[in-house]
């Protein structure tokens, strides 16, 4: 069965779910599920968990798990508050027969805030395109994942792109970019990256924080717009901060096609609300959106077209969506792994470690599960747990993102220095002995 959708239609459908509570069951494997269905940033957290909930929904309906074993998972609602998501973490970590066996903080400050916890619980964290970066730096992160490209990578390929439009990266020289970001942990990441890349090219950076939950942006705006007067602006926007931002920026005259978003601020939801000021505005990504994978068409026929999806059918293949079902086939592929080791059964987080280090999802193997064209691949050590790298870039044009160019290589020579570095003071303050050295291109031993 193939479903298609009207795209104006899915901002206003929002499926608000109760969870799937696991059963203390020998057959199961269960994974906890920090949502955040409610508040300014409910758009990213119900369409993600959409998306993973319905592929281990068509898991548990095709084929019965992953080797017989039962998915099972319980939703704790975080409203994207590190308090309510270390209190979520502690609450389901010991739930199911191994305990929990991996988790999607999905907030770069509940990420933060569960590194201790979760490396001294021998639990996985998945920070999938998001989080602290330096933990890509296995070594001294053992249990934390920021897979398929992380922050600084991202930023390395904005410039990339910004040097592309300018007709070289030797022209960035003397121009000025102005930085408008989240007031938060994740808003902050890319700070230093930026700093060092302006160095690097002689262009000027300038930084705008926006409170949360960033409706109020007019004065910045007209800082940006009147007085520093940028050649780009980068917009680390996450929420209704995006389209606030798009709304502000065409109302002091700031065109869209100046702007570059990162991939926060890059789904539909982000740009429907700002209408006309969002057309030609282009966000970065490391996926497309649109149903028509052969995944997709096979979570519409069997798990909504049984009545057991996990968001409104309207929202099947937006961006949000499509996130959650990569960070579905990547975490379920890191089980397979593991099980191919430790056997068809429970796994414990450490185990599953080891299936998340092994990973090597290749074109072939994308293709057989489907999703041909929605991800690029990845193959992850045990020193590198970040495993690809690569970034596109979207533009949307008033009815749908339409990809403007093709994979865009990240610049380690940048971003690996700054990660040792980085990776090497963290072990120093918390007294961490790093797996055989700090080299990322060497193995762990």
């Amino acid at each position: 069965m193939r479903i298609t959708r009207p795209l104006l239609s899915m901002v206003a459908a929002s499926l608000v779910l109760g969870p799937f509570t696991a059963t203390q069951a020998q057959d199961e494997q269960f994974i906890p599920a920090l949502v955040y269905r409610t508040g300014p940033y409910a758009a990213g957290g119900s369409g993600f968990w959409g998306g993973m909930e319905d592929y281990m929904e068509l898991l548990n309906i095709r084929d019965g798990g992953i080797g017989g074993v039962k998915l099972t998972w319980e939703e704790c609602e975080t409203a994207y508050n590190s308090d309510r998501g270390v209190e979520c973490y502690e609450r389901l970590k010991g739930k199911g027969p191994t305990g929990a066996s991996i988790v999607h903080p999905l907030s770069t400050g509940i990420t933060y805030r569960l590194i201790e916890r979760a490396t001294t619980d021998k639990i996985p964290l998945i920070s999938m395109g998001y989080g602290r970066t330096d933990a890509t730096n296995g070594k001294v992160f053992p249990y934390v994942f920021p897979l398929v490209t992380n922050y600084w990578s991202q930023n390395t390929a904005k410039i990339k792109y910004i040097g592309m439009k300018e007709g070289g990266m030797g022209n960035l020289k003397g121009k000025k970019i102005a930085n408008l970001y989240h007031e938060s942990s994740y808003g902050k990441e890319t700070i230093p990256v930026l700093n060092k890349q302006s160095e690097m090219y002689g262009f000027e950076i300038r930084h705008f924080p926006i409170p949360h939950p960033g409706l109020d942006q007019k004065a910045t705006w007209l800082e940006i717009a009147r007085r520093y007067k940028p050649d780009w602006v980068i917009l680390r926007g996450w929420g209704v901060m995006n389209p606030t931002a798009l709304k502000e920026a065409s109302r002091v005259g700031f065109p869209a096609t100046q702007i570059v978003g990162v991939w926060w601020s890059g789904a539909e939801e982000d740009v429907i609300p700002a209408g006309k000021a969002a057309v030609g505005y282009v966000a970065a990504g490391f996926h497309p959106s649109g149903p028509d994978f052969p995944v997709i068409q096979e979570i519409l026929d069997k798990v909504h077209g049984a009545g057991k999806g996990h968001i409104s059918p309207q929202r099947v293949g937006t961006i949000y969506y499509n996130r959650g079902l990569i960070a579905g086939l990547l975490t379920m592929e890191a089980i397979r792994n593991a099980q191919g080791k430790f056997g068809a059964k429970p796994l414990t987080g450490e185990e599953i470690r080891w299936g998340i280090e092994s990973l090597d999802v290749t074109e072939e193997r994308i293709k057989e599960l489907g999703a041909e064209g929605l991800m690029s691949p990845l193959k992850v050590s045990c020193a590198d747990h970040e495993g690809g790298g690569a970034v596109k870039f979207l533009e949307w044009t008033g009815t749908r993102w339409k990809e403007v160019t093709d994979w865009i290589e990240t610049d380690k020579s940048i971003v690996d220095p700054m990660i040792q570095a980085s990776s090497a003071q963290y072990a120093k303050e918390k007294g961490i002995t790093p797996r055989s050295g700090m080299s990322m291109d060497s193995d762990c031993g």
